[in-house]
């Protein structure tokens, strides 16, 4: 197939969980594939980050476009002329002529066979009547993330501004998916979520679950050793973009009501806040004792393997998260909210902890801290889930013949590869 993927930014650094998950994918279907990558680019962006993306892309093709930090001045200033626009501003921002132009010509002159848009954003640059079959590849319910933004809310302010953008989210999303002929859900829970929130008969869903890279995220590889030598037997880590507002809050909330609850029991305690662009809230954690905040680092694994415990204290959230396959892959005990591991198909008790309020997350981690044979039951059996269903070949496969039944090009399915162990 010649596929036109559209995205908001290129994938490269490999610093998101949605670039993650995009790459993987890409990474296999380019081997069978002509794709060509539209999507912006930051002026002084590194060019080996464009040059990189053709082992996922034939051809790259970036429309110039500066991002403000999130949480500062410039960031509040330009979100307040969205204030009343009625496409959301997570949306409205990506809004450009020049990639408008770049897509249409594309269009006009290549004869493709499907166009897939990755995220929500080039929807705002589309055309409403596409010369082709057209896939929408949603990595959250982003809706729900804005409800959920409101619902957490405290001061009145923030409330009123995102109940505003959860109903113009609620609006903008219900009507891009019905300019697509296939949607493409992580998880059976968003995919309900979506027939929910947006019911149509007509609509045609597909799951492509989250995988993990077992061989690269392996607690066997000399990359992944701890950083001081030894296992950190009183450390957590948690790991993420830190100026996504999910992970933002999650780790306010952790550190300001469960952590003090786990040092009632053990005092010297650790946490490790590992993860690119930490707003200037998250940054003010590590004035608390026994908290570090890298910021971004080139490998997360050193990181997570000295750690005893991975923590997910999500409250807002959607989709779901490649963090926790990735330290499933790595053999650690994992607590998390419900939301955290939202879609994920994992078994409490058994690979990973549940925990949903501050006493019982505390009390959780307390536990895994202080009794190693379970702690060591949970790793065994994370590693061995992902391992043996949720290896990215495994999942790429499965999309790649959903992408094909899209674009009406039915063929024989590509030779199963077998995931790594």
């Amino acid at each position: 197939m010649k596929i036109l993927w559209l995205n908001a930014g290129l994938l490269l650094p490999l610093d998101k969980g949605g670039k993650l998950r995009t790459w993987h994918l890409m990474r296999h279907l380019a081997r069978r594939h002509a794709i060509t990558y539209l999507s912006f680019a930051e002026p002084d962006q590194c060019r080996a980050d464009i040059d990189g993306m053709r082992e996922v892309a034939e051809r790259v093709i970036t429309v110039p476009r500066a991002d403000v930090s999130k949480g500062s001045v410039q960031f509040y200033a330009d979100a307040a002329r969205y204030v009343l626009h009625t496409v959301p501003y997570a949306v409205a921002k990506y809004h450009s002529r020049e990639y408008t132009q770049q897509l249409q010509e594309l269009l006009r002159e290549e004869g493709f066979d499907l166009v897939v848009a990755d995220f929500l954003p080039p929807v705002v640059n589309m055309p409403d009547r596409l010369p082709c079959p057209s896939v929408l590849f949603t990595h959250n319910v982003e809706a729900e993330i804005w409800r959920r933004h409101f619902e957490t809310a405290r001061q009145p302010l923030k409330r009123a501004l995102m109940h505003g953008q959860w109903s113009r989210m609620l609006a903008f999303e219900g009507k891009a998916l019905d300019h697509f002929d296939l949607v493409l859900t992580v998880s059976e829970a968003d995919r309900a979520t979506f027939q929910r929130l947006y019911p149509s008969e007509e609509r045609q869903y597909h799951v492509v679950p989250t995988g993990v890279d077992t061989g690269y995220f392996s607690p066997g590889t000399s990359q992944a050793a701890p950083l001081d030598g030894a296992r950190g037997d009183k450390n957590l880590v948690f790991t993420g973009s830190m100026d996504w507002l999910p992970n933002e809050d999650g780790m306010l909330y952790f550190c300001a009501d469960i952590l003090p609850r786990v040092r009632q029991a053990e005092s010297d305690v650790t946490v490790s806040i590992v993860g690119r662009a930490p707003t200037p809230a998250v940054r003010r954690l590590a004035e608390t004792r026994g908290v570090e905040v890298t910021g971004r680092v080139e490998d997360v694994r050193p990181q997570m393997a000295r750690a005893a415990v991975y923590i997910v204290p999500l409250r807002i959230g959607g989709g779901t998260r490649l963090k926790i396959f990735e330290a499933m892959s790595m053999a650690k005990a994992v607590v998390s909210t419900t939301i955290g591991a939202e879609g994920l198909p994992v078994t409490p008790g058994r690979d990973i902890v549940i925990a949903d309020d501050s006493v019982a997350f505390a009390d959780r981690v307390v536990h895994l801290l202080r009794n190693e044979t379970d702690r060591r039951r949970l790793e065994t059996a994370a590693r061995q889930l992902v391992v043996e269903r949720y290896d990215w070949s495994v999942v790429a496969r499965d999309m790649e013949a959903a992408l094909l039944r899209a674009a009406r090009q039915e063929q024989d399915p590509p030779i199963a590869m077998q995931a790594t162990a």
